[in-house]
C-alpha cells in the first residue's frame, strides 16, 4: 500500500475555540477545558471516508502528548465532493499549549489520504483578562 498523501481540496479548519474553567468537575492539575469546533471540507473530486485522527499537544516545558485513535468523535464520516463534517470536542490542560492535528482516511480509489488542521494555541486566561467564549 502506498504511503498516505494530502488530498488537494480536502481541508480542515478550527471554527471556534472556547475556554471553560471547570472548577471541581476537572482534575486539580488540569483545571482548564478548551472546547474546539472543527470543520473538515471535501473540495476534492473524490469521495473520502475519514477513519481517524492524530493530535500532538506541545506543552510550555517542551513535553508533548500524542493522541491517536480510530474514528472522529465516534464516527467515520463519508464525505462526497462538496460535503463537510463538523464536530466539537475538548482538551483539558493545566497551562498553555500548542495543538497540531490531522485526520486520515481513504479516498474512493483506495488511496490513503490525510488532511492537516493548522496549529492553534490553547491560552489559559491570566488574572485580569477576559475568558474566551
Amino acid at each position: 500500500m502506498s504511503p498516505p498523501s494530502e488530498l488537494p481540496g480536502l481541508s480542515a479548519h478550527l471554527d471556534r475555540l472556547c475556554h471553560h474553567h471547570g472548577g471541581a468537575s476537572l482534575p486539580p492539575d488540569k483545571p482548564h477545558a478548551f472546547v474546539y469546533f472543527v470543520t473538515i471540507r471535501n473540495g476534492s473530486d473524490r469521495t473520502v471516508t475519514l477513519l481517524g485522527r492524530k493530535w500532538v499537544i506541545e506543552n510550555p516545558d517542551g513535553s508533548r502528548t500524542v493522541i491517536e485513535g480510530d474514528r472522529i468523535v465516534g464516527e467515520t464520516p463519508r464525505l462526497d465532493p462538496g460535503e463537510q463534517f463538523s464536530y466539537n470536542s475538548f482538551h483539558v490542560t493545566g497551562d498553555d499549549a500548542r495543538v497540531h492535528g490531522s485526520f486520515h482516511g481513504l479516498d474512493d480509489r483506495g488511496n490513503r489520504v490525510y488532511v492537516v488542521l493548522p496549529p492553534f494555541e490553547l491560552r489559559v486566561p491570566r488574572e485580569g483578562t477576559e475568558p474566551s467564549v
